[in-house]
């Protein structure tokens, strides 16, 4: 199959629009700018619609609005902008409104800097908004999977009709990488009955809604929300076992991470050390149980980010004490080296602590 060179950014919205996406609503900030470039190109070409919004609380508020009306609808930023969105993310999901977005993270807190870093982990996997949700959360590693993501990431958004976030860093956004682009198929979008897009012949209207003044209808939202997402936690978990099988020292990380933690383990294995890597492509749901089945064999787990440690608290939930947890990170747009991990991994293979 022929391969093309894209960009990180330029293969999310490819992927959207492969997907079914015809709706897209931004405002740019770096290191995702490419991405609304591209789809405001695109998107006409497709019968879609590019909307730039004055700032980013008017785009997550039109994508709440296109979602209501049951169109397949994407919206992406980068940190501080993501930060804007918190609100409107929290009422589509009280709406129970499908939509996907995309985070290409920069480092901060505060303005921070354009440079890679994963430190919006707790941002998106817990819900980041006001009130109990959560967020199916996919960290892509490659070009050619955030391609592959995309389409299941507009699925599972339909599916259980809540927001889907894309979680990437500026490395992954920038990167230009060979991918295959598949036939444009036909896209087979769920039927959505709820959506408020006109009457067709039925007696009473449809409403989106997220404001349930009486408790007991609140608290009858919030069990259904939770009843969803223990079903998504049942059922869409998805990870990457990388020289697993026998490893003593094992590594954890997502997207660039991982990336770079395969190359240590390469290493490793070289020098006589048995590392893997265990990477989580579902950030939430966090993929517990392949966490809990190395820890039988594992001596030791060593969680390695782009941040001061996020993802290593639900490591450590996973294994539940059973092996050692130990880290690794570099912040404010420093990236980990394939040296330092390896520092890292025979400290911990000779008995070393960090």
């Amino acid at each position: 199959m022929k391969k093309v060179l894209m960009k990180g950014n330029e293969a999310i919205g490819e992927g959207a629009i492969r997907a079914g996406c015809r709706h897209f609503f931004g405002y740019p900030i770096t290191p995702q700018s490419e991405l609304p470039h591209y789809l405001a190109k695109r998107m006409p070409e497709v019968g879609g619609v590019f909307l730039q919004a004055e700032s980013e609380v008017s785009a997550i508020n039109m994508v709440y609005g296109a979602a209501g009306a049951g169109v397949r609808v994407l919206t992406s930023s980068s940190s501080p902008g993501l930060s804007l969105m918190q609100e409107g993310i929290s009422y589509l999901v009280g709406a129970e409104l499908p939509c996907v977005i995309v985070n290409v993270m920069r480092g901060g807190p505060g303005l921070g800097n354009i440079a890679p870093a994963q430190s919006d982990y707790f941002q998106s996997t817990k819900g980041g908004g006001h009130g109990d949700y959560k967020l199916i959360t996919l960290a892509p590693a490659s070009v050619q999977e955030i391609i592959d993501l995309m389409a299941k990431a507009f699925d599972l958004s339909d599916h259980y009709r809540t927001p889907v976030m894309i979680l990437g860093d500026g490395i992954l956004g920038q990167m230009m990488e060979p991918v295959e682009l598949d036939k444009v198929q036909e896209v087979k979008q769920a039927e959505k009955s709820w959506a408020a897009s006109g009457m067709r012949g039925r007696s009473t209207p449809n409403i989106i809604n997220s404001l349930y003044i009486v408790p007991e209808d609140c608290e009858e939202l919030n069990k259904r929300l939770f009843a969803k997402y223990h079903e998504i936690s049942q059922k869409e978990k998805m990870w990457e076992e990388y020289r697993l099988e026998d490893a003593e020292v094992v590594l954890a990380a997502f997207g660039t991470s991982a990336r770079i933690c395969k190359s240590a383990a390469d290493k490793a294995r070289a020098k006589g050390i048995k590392a893997g890597v265990i990477r989580p492509i579902t950030l939430w749901p966090f993929p517990s149980e392949v966490f809990q089945r190395a820890a039988k064999s594992a001596r030791c787990f060593l969680t390695v980010e782009m941040s001061m440690g996020q993802m290593v608290e639900d490591v450590r939930l996973a294994v539940n004490g059973a092996k050692p947890v130990h880290f690794y990170g570099r912040s404010g747009g420093m990236v980990p080296m394939v040296n330092d991990i390896l520092a890292q991994i025979e400290k911990l293979a000779s008995g070393g602590e960090q």
